[in-house]
């Protein structure tokens, strides 16, 4: 199959694309490559056809000849779309459905959405599935709730738009982030010995490692179209749902030396949710995750452990996404907008 990835180069994409190509689809990448200087390695980035472009500017010739568009590009978490909410509903949501209207009018069949848990937001106690209300607190949260809404009503017997609420992501990636929470947790065990929560470490999260939920894209493309036909997903495993503290203590017990501190007035944090993934499974046979959190924590140590890797530099704008945002509208190579600057040579 004929694929088009968005944000091919960012923490997942550089996951996944190695990995539809293994399973034999032909794959071109389209980003404007904001984060091009975030590498933790250029180890495993598959050299493939690419258009470096911002996604709002797509045009329908862009999307032409493509039978399926996995959507991955957009501002990436929370505190990123809370450093202009304004940026993250035109990113995140006019722009994803602006390329999914497109999409649809050069003959794309299939439009796979990188959704997120997130827009559950302050879901209480009881897992939920698909079903669940939304309850977003955040910007982020927000607009994948109206990407999801208004991108539902372009489907067409010819066009099927599908939504992969992923769960909070983790793993070792060549553009590796440090502002996700079991990353972040096993960085700091290994470059300071404390594990730093910045809660109370109680509210729960759903995790999933990046190449399971390449693996969700992946299957999708397998199964008939009919199947996943504007349905949604959510992506994980049902067993891998925890509360803060507890992927810490997973921490803990993997990291030789280390212990669980909390920051200076840690407090709760609203964003709260426990996940039911059994649709998924059930939906798409070759979805069958692997991952747990251990082993998670494992690579991810195994990787940091002999790196050098500082807590300035992990903390620092090269693994933090709303930093090394920060600080190129600082130093005008990006416009406010986020689009790069006039003088940029993409």
């Amino acid at each position: 199959m004929r694929v088009l990835v968005t944000g091919h180069n960012g923490y997942i994409g550089t996951v996944m694309v190695p990995m539809l190509l293994e399973a034999g689809h032909e794959v071109v990448g389209l980003d404007s490559n904001l984060f091009a200087d975030c590498s933790y390695s250029e180890e495993g980035i598959s050299s493939i056809p690419e258009i470096v472009k911002d996604v709002r500017d797509v045009t329908r010739s862009d999307l032409a000849g493509f039978e399926a568009v996995i959507h991955l590009a957009n501002l990436s978490n929370d505190p990123l779309g809370n450093l202009n909410p304004d940026l993250t509903y035109d990113i995140n949501h006019h722009g994803s459905v602006r390329l999914a209207e497109l999409s649809r009018e050069a003959g794309v069949e299939r439009f796979l959405f990188s959704s997120s848990c997130s827009l559950y937001g302050a879901a209480g106690q009881d897992a939920v599935t698909e079903t669940a209300p939304f309850n977003p607190v955040t910007p982020y949260g927000k607009a994948k709730v109206l990407a999801e809404q208004d991108i539902a009503k372009l489907a067409t017997p010819d066009f099927s738009p599908t939504y992969f609420r992923n769960a909070t992501a983790y793993g070792v990636s060549s553009r590796f982030r440090f502002d996700l929470v079991l990353n972040n947790l096993v960085a700091w065990a290994v470059t300071t010995g404390k594990i730093l929560i910045k809660s109370d470490g109680s509210p729960w999260r759903p995790i999933v490692h990046i190449r399971d939920i390449s693996l969700a894209f992946i299957a999708a493309l397998d199964v008939d179209r009919s199947v996943i036909h504007n349905e949604a997903y959510n992506v994980g495993r049902s067993e891998e749902n925890y509360q803060i503290r507890d992927i810490a203590r997973l921490v803990e017990e993997v990291v030789p030396g280390c212990e669980v501190t909390f920051a200076d007035g840690a407090s709760p944090d609203k964003r709260s949710y426990q996940v039911d993934f059994s649709k998924i499974q059930a939906a798409i046979p070759g979805y069958r995750p692997t991952w747990t959190a251990r082993k998670g924590v494992e690579e991810v140590y195994a990787t940091l452990r002999d790196s050098g890797l500082s807590p300035d530099e992990f903390e620092g704008p090269r693994y933090r996404r709303i930093d090394h945002i920060r600080e190129m509208l600082a130093s005008g190579e990006l416009q406010d907008d986020l689009r790069w600057s006039p003088a940029h040579t993409l």
